[in-house]
């Protein structure tokens, strides 16, 4: 099969298309062809072992697994003998890393609803399952909670946007001028243009902040948190203290301060499933690249000014 494949790390240049063996088939696994494969901040920190201790989580000299890739969508090709809730044709979409390639073996797997096509659900899983569980799990987020999302029109924060008004809060979104409407239309109540208002400095307090870019310190975004608010890290630029400060912070402020990395699983993949069919959560598909371009995908995703989702079609 064809797969986005690096040997060693670097920038978008090290990816390159090649022939490589189908992943073997498991008995909690279906094989997956994949129609189209959303990237991730992920897949470039992967790429570049950017932090310098990514090395301990991607292999320290080369990447261990040197396909690129966790989100996907597409058509079950063969099916495992522990999965019996699929049948060879089903269309899904899930989470497994080595999705830029023509198959994926994976367990972590749900149908895809009516309401999203091929290219949308390739791009559900990773930024999907951050927003959920950053407002549900890590945030608490109750109805009629205000919560702020910093990044709004990011792959994850679209998607936290969407799920924080199907939680019931009442929502505002930080974006540029040029996404103002965009976060609008997913449902925001109130959207900060940042290149006009410093968002720390409206007078507003919020039950939960997530903050999906990290360019403010979180001692200074924590200031416009209630009382017993929380603050929910899930961007930045990967460096040490943003790990620590956290940590130290929680031990002098009264409000929750928590920094995470979640975990794709079949129940989230389902909720976000469910949103979708229920029409409460859409996908804003930015661009799209065939497979042979997938560096240049990546490439794109660095800018970080990407709209919603950058998807990879493969079939």
């Amino acid at each position: 099969m064809k797969a986005i494949v690096q040997e060693r790390y670097g920038p978008p240049e090290v990816l390159h298309l090649a022939e490589v063996d189908r992943p073997p088939l498991e008995p909690d696994r279906v094989l997956v062809r994949v129609r189209a494969a959303g990237v991730n901040p992920a897949d470039w920190h992967a790429m570049r072992a950017d932090p310098w201790f990514a090395r301990l989580i991607f292999g320290l000299r080369r990447p261990r697994n040197p396909i690129r890739g966790i989100d996907f969508s597409g058509t079950v090709e063969e099916v495992g003998s522990d999965m019996t809730q699929f049948e060879v044709g089903d269309a899904v979409f899930g989470g497994r890393d080595g999705a830029l390639a023509e198959y994926v073996a994976a367990k972590n797997v749900v149908r895809k609803p009516d309401a999203l096509d091929f290219a949308q659900a390739g791009g559900v899983a990773v930024a999907g399952c951050t927003a959920l569980q950053a407002l549900r799990d890590k945030g608490r987020l109750h109805p009629g909670q205000r919560v702020l999302v910093n990044g709004a029109a990011g792959g994850v924060g679209t998607f936290a946007v969407q799920i924080a008004k199907a939680l019931g809060g009442h929502v505002t979104g930080v974006c540029s001028t040029r996404n103002v409407e965009l976060v609008r239309s997913l449902g925001a109540d109130e959207v900060v243009d940042y290149t006009a208002t410093d968002f720390r400095e409206r007078g507003e307090s919020y039950d939960l902040v997530v903050d999906c870019v990290g360019n403010h310190s979180p001692s200074s975004v924590r200031r416009i948190l209630t009382k017993k608010g929380t603050l929910v890290l899930v961007g930045g630029d990967g460096r040490i203290g943003g790990i620590v400060a956290p940590i130290l912070l929680n031990l002098v402020v009264p409000q929750r301060i928590v920094s995470f990395i979640a975990k794709i699983g079949a129940d989230d993949l389902q909720a976000l499933a469910d949103l979708a069919s229920e029409g409460k959560l859409s996908v804003h598909v930015d661009r799209t690249y065939p497979l042979e371009e997938a560096s240049e995908a990546i490439r794109y995703l660095e800018t970080k000014h990407v709209r919603g989702k950058v998807i990879v079609t493969v079939a």
